[in-house]
């Protein structure tokens, strides 16, 4: 039980601990080529928190939900309302003008029932020219090039000298992080396309060099056509219920789309979910009355950085100043942190149980995560336990309690956090003790420097209140959640590396995926190199991933939600219990072997790589190729599973 005197003391003791270092400047350690807005002078929690809506739907009849959802370029106060509003770019119903928001308004959606949504790139002002990026573009990656024509696109690009680089239009194309979908729906990196406009230059391409085959993919299986500009995408939501997102995901580009802002929880509820009111609720619905009281908040974190005049900043540049084009930064830490599309925000809560989506939308932020009653105080004195309920992939097997949740780079934790025992007006803090540049795993405060805790190491103020009639959620150590059935043997071992592979000629580094020779050794490969990763279709595969750099890698495979078997220097360290549902996104330590179990049942063109968005934007991505029936699955590999190894390391 919390009592005034613990929270109390936990506050006292913070106020006279000692500020640590800011660790990484907000760009990034990146040359400044305009001024910056200093993160310690804009106030803290003067703004209340935003709850993204549901998204209106255009049609709802017997066999699906159907959606019609643009992305377009706005204004929004995201600094506090006496600052200025910041132009970013948002999803929204193209029936409803005002649901555009960013973060966009959260799908929400049914197992079993499926969802169609026709995705419009809408990135052009009122006359109907191109916008431009809102941040420098660095068009030497190998990256969608849409200047590149049709013969040129996916691949590498050329610089003209322009200190912003690529101005011309942008291309989208949107991903459900997580979603069990068939491949023309899964948002595949070449599948982009530019917006129509009046000004598309003649000999740029206008889509990507995927979007041909999976137009047609898609008109055989539903009898649909996608018009110009745009991209319709079904997802059958045939998976367990779970907290899955959605944002762009061009190729090369995803790390600049995404922080300009077009990004969206996508909630499944149904199936093997609990009965009402057992969990707390109710989330954002579309039949929402105004005013409604939620008490299933998705809370997207992220973290930016903002000029002098409020507008988005992100580096142009590595290091060095001058007024060069614009090159590709490693990593990024931003100056602040920003939950649902706000900086520092307040949420009232009563005292009762409440359920939080927990998202770590960053670029490449890690976070840890407590429940304190001391903003500034490090280390960092939890106060109330936040109960993991589930993971990427719904349910875990039972709740687990955490003092400091740990997030990667798009993982998710379904969590309850219980103030029913705590005094009306105490002011609690969910504040992050990740460090504020690359994470390589241990201890904040022993093992690196957590993040300032005057900025980047706060994320959200709760103020309690009285609690308002009665709640007839259960307790989370009482909680029986549903069961579900663990992947059966594998067929393959599929052996993978993480490596850092330094440039002779310009004394760079570069992440890259790839294999293991015949040495045990790291073989990086690059996204246009030979598809070595080809199961079979209903193949069940284990993948062991060896990380041979000094960083975690948040590790993304797409269509499929895996088991995490084991991990450490051999791979057979069980995974602790909050790892052991299932999951999307696995992290990989620094010299470890990260061992993942995942069946294949959908045929197709997909992807897996590192969710660091500058990481996966240069490289750091490889195709995924499932192949029909019958076929030989190809790449590196080795024998059969052991039954008796899978069964033990399965947890």
């Amino acid at each position: 039980m919390v009592t005034r005197r613990r929270l109390f003391a936990a506050g006292a003791a913070g106020s006279a601990a000692m500020l640590g270092p800011a660790g990484w400047t907000a760009s990034g350690r990146a040359a400044a080529t305009v001024a910056s807005l200093d993160a310690c002078d804009i106030p803290k929690y003067v703004t209340p928190l935003r709850i993204p809506p549901a998204m209106p739907a255009v049609a709802t009849d017997p066999e699906r939900d159907t959606y019609e959802i643009a992305v377009r370029q706005f204004r929004q106060q995201i600094l506090p309302p006496s600052w200025p509003r910041t132009t970013v770019w948002g999803y929204g119903s193209t029936a409803h003008p005002g649901s555009f928001g960013y973060p966009a308004p959260s799908i929400v959606a049914r197992v079993g029932r499926p969802v169609r949504v026709t995705w419009i790139n809408q990135l052009v002002d009122g006359r109907g020219d191109h916008l431009p990026h809102l941040l420098p573009v660095d068009p030497t990656l190998h990256w969608a090039n849409p200047a590149g024509g049709v013969e040129g696109r996916d691949r590498h690009g050329h610089t003209d000298g322009s200190p912003q680089g690529y101005r011309g239009p942008v291309p989208q194309v949107v991903h459900l992080h997580g979603g069990h979908s068939r491949q023309e729906s899964d948002g595949h990196s070449e599948a982009w396309y530019l917006p129509v406009t009046r000004d598309l230059p003649p000999d740029f391409a206008a889509a990507g060099s995927a979007y041909r085959e999976f137009r047609s993919r898609f008109a055989e299986h539903t009898g649909l056509r996608w018009a110009p500009g745009s991209a319709t995408f079904e997802y059958a939501n045939d998976q367990r219920p779970c907290t899955l997102w959605y944002h762009d995901h061009t190729l090369g580009l995803t790390r600049e789309n995404v922080y300009a802002g077009p990004a969206g929880f996508y909630l499944l509820g149904g199936g093997d979910d609990l009965p009402d009111g057992v969990l707390p609720g109710p989330a954002p619905a579309r039949a929402d009355a105004p005013n409604t009281a939620h008490h299933d908040i998705p809370l997207m974190i992220q973290d930016r950085s903002f000029t002098a005049d409020g507008e988005l900043r992100y580096p142009r540049r590595y290091s060095g100043g001058g007024d060069g084009p614009p090159t590709w930064v490693p990593g990024f830490s931003g100056s602040t942190m920003v939950v649902n599309g706000r900086t520092w925000p307040t949420l009232t809560v009563r005292r009762r149980r409440y359920r939080f989506r927990l998202l770590n939308a960053c670029n490449s932020r890690f976070l840890l995560l407590s429940v304190a009653a001391n903003a500034t105080a490090r280390p960092a004195r939890p106060v109330l336990p936040v109960w993991q309920i589930g993971g990427d992939g719904g349910f875990l097997p039972e709740p687990v309690p955490h003092e400091r949740v740990t997030l990667g780079p798009a993982q998710r934790v379904d969590a309850i956090v219980d103030f029913s025992d705590v005094p009306a007006g105490t002011e609690l803090y969910l504040v992050n003790e990740g460090p504020d540049g690359m994470y390589g795993g241990g201890r904040p405060g022993v093992d690196f420097a957590p993040a300032d805790p005057r900025t980047t190491g706060q994320v959200l103020r709760f103020v309690v209140t009285d609690e308002a009639g009665v709640d007839p959620s259960v307790p989370p150590e009482r909680l029986r959640l549903p069961a579900y059935q663990p992947l059966g043997a594998a067929q393959r071992v599929r052996r993978l590396s993480l490596n850092e592979q330094r440039s002779a000629g310009s004394g760079s580094t570069a992440m890259l995926l790839g294999v293991l020779d015949d040495r045990g050794r790291g073989l990086p490969l690059r996204w246009s190199d030979p598809v070595t990763e080809q199961p079979t279709l209903g193949a069940t595969e284990v993948w062991e991933v060896r990380n041979f750099t000094r960083h975690v890698h948040p590790v993304h495979l797409h269509q499929v939600q895996f088991e995490l078997l084991g991990h450490g220097h051999s791979g057979r360290v069980r995974p602790g219990p909050g790892d052991r549902g299932r999951m999307d996104t696995v992290l990989a330590y620094p010299w470890e072997v990260t061992r993942i179990k995942a069946r294949f049942d959908l045929p197709g063109r997909y992807a897996w790589h590192c969710h660091l968005l500058e990481h996966e934007d240069n490289e750091m991505m490889r195709p995924l190729t499932v192949l029909p029936r019958g076929g030989a699955a190809t790449g590196d590999g080795g024998a059969p599973e052991d039954p008796s190894t899978a069964s033990t390391d399965a947890g």
